[in-house]
């Protein structure tokens, strides 16, 4: 799969040329693979209810249950291209499908270990096509390095943007000073928390010494929004192995924390944790106390 995508010409993703594509070699997860260009086809149409049934098909075909398979690798580079020029509604939960092709499945997983995680396991395979899942996330990030073009300038989807951002694989200095750069100006709570957590997962993937510290100083700063405060709290405990510190189980066991659930729902890492509102508090619970399950909250 990495081969594949890898090998798809400029013209062909430019010009939508899907019958060039190899969809047949790769079915979904309810049929053949030659069903996806005419979902892609009609989720770029003008003809609204139609494009929106067409991407709920896509998001069952691609990424049913949080897990993804080989030929929704083949979509992603029509799927960035179909979110900058389709229908202005459709345009977050068409970066969304894309960023949750190019993670491992982490539905539920708000620990410290998971919550930012991006590869897959390397020996798990996916059903009938027998290509392992990490190679298929490998391909989908690459795809979206190949095609940063279209992501800067940030356009208005600015959180969704981010959390496909925060899968790339490449330029990742590039990536983090625009995240850092938009941060820096932006005023709406829940694309701050987007842009924080994006920095965070491209610093984990890349190892970067320095956001920790950069982390630290955003959740211990008074100064700066609740939102801000702890969206960074999230971001330090997922970068460091440390035991978490007095100042900051008090902030995030801080009652004025808990009314942020709302907020943090449109923060696209959250709902996967917990879709029925609680990701936030969930991920919180798991990250302060691991040993006890969930559902004893």
């Amino acid at each position: 799969m990495r081969t594949v995508v890898g090998a798809v010409p400029q013209e062909v993703k430019d010009g939508f040329k899907y019958d060039e594509i190899p969809w047949q070699r790769f079915p979904h997860f309810y049929g053949p693979g030659e069903e996806i260009p005419g979902r892609l086809a009609t989720l770029a149409s003008q003809d609204a209810e139609a494009a929106r049934r067409a991407l709920g098909e896509l998001w069952e075909n691609l990424h049913h249950q949080g897990s993804t398979i080989a030929v929704a690798a083949l979509a992603v580079p029509f799927l960035l291209r179909i979110a900058t020029t389709g229908a202005p509604r459709l345009r977050a939960s068409t970066l969304r499908l894309v960023a949750e092709i190019a993670r491992c499945q982490h539905f539920g997983d708000g620990r410290r270990e998971g919550l930012l995680q991006v590869a897959e396991d390397p020996e798990d395979a996916e059903g009938t096509t027998m290509c392992p899942v990490d190679w298929t996330i490998q391909a989908a990030r690459a795809a979206i390095t190949a095609d940063l073009h279209l992501l800067f300038p940030f356009p208005e989807v600015r959180s969704a943007t981010a959390f496909v951002l925060a899968t790339a694989t490449g330029e990742m200095p590039r990536i983090s000073s625009a995240l850092h750069s938009r941060l820096a100006v932006e005023d709406d709570p829940a694309v701050r928390v987007s842009l924080i957590l994006a920095i965070a997962q491209l610093a984990r993937e890349d190892q970067d010494e320095h956001a920790p510290a950069w982390a630290r100083a955003l959740w211990s700063d008074a100064a700066q929004p609740l939102e801000t405060r702890v969206g960074a709290a999230l971001a330090w405990l997922c970068l460091v192995d440390d035991p978490v510190p007095d100042e900051l189980r008090t902030l995030l066991t801080d009652p004025c924390t808990d009314q942020l659930n709302e907020l943090f729902q449109q923060v696209p890492w959250l709902p996967p944790v917990d879709y029925h509102g609680s990701g936030l508090r969930r991920c919180i619970h798991e990250m302060l106390t691991p040993d006890v399950p969930w559902n004893s909250a």
